[in-house]
């Protein structure tokens, strides 16, 4: 038999309805603050699909923020080849991810073949 208080409803706290791995998963990583290591994960291993063989063997996608791309490119000659490429490859993120695609896409020069630089500091 259970209790009925006040506000009409049972003795029992806390209950909620049951939620995906997945959802549990995204809830605890945006309570560290680690929401977008996951997001840049999964677009890691979709970028060369995504952007060609070309641009990914000199560019890697770093960080994603409130809908910003930023990536770490190998020389300052392709920082300005894909700067100039910017909507092509804004484009190309919108046809395969959708509503997700990030809106806007940041460059700078680095080593986007070393996959240290690319944890989140």
């Amino acid at each position: 038999m259970s209790r009925v208080g006040q506000s009409g409803r049972s003795g029992r706290r806390g209950r909620r309805e049951p939620r995906g791995l997945g959802e549990l998963v995204d809830a605890v990583l945006g309570d560290l603050g680690l929401g977008g290591v996951a997001e840049i994960a999964a677009l890691d291993s979709q970028w060369e699909r995504i952007v060609g063989a070309e641009v990914a063997a000199h560019a890697r996608p770093t960080a994603l923020r409130n809908g910003v791309l930023e990536a770490e490119v190998d020389s300052s000659v392709w920082c300005q080849q894909l700067l100039m490429r910017r909507e092509e490859l804004l484009g190309a993120l919108r046809r395969e991810l959708g509503e997700s695609a990030p809106r806007e896409l940041w460059l700078r020069v680095g080593s986007p073949g070393d996959r240290r630089s690319r944890l989140p500091r």
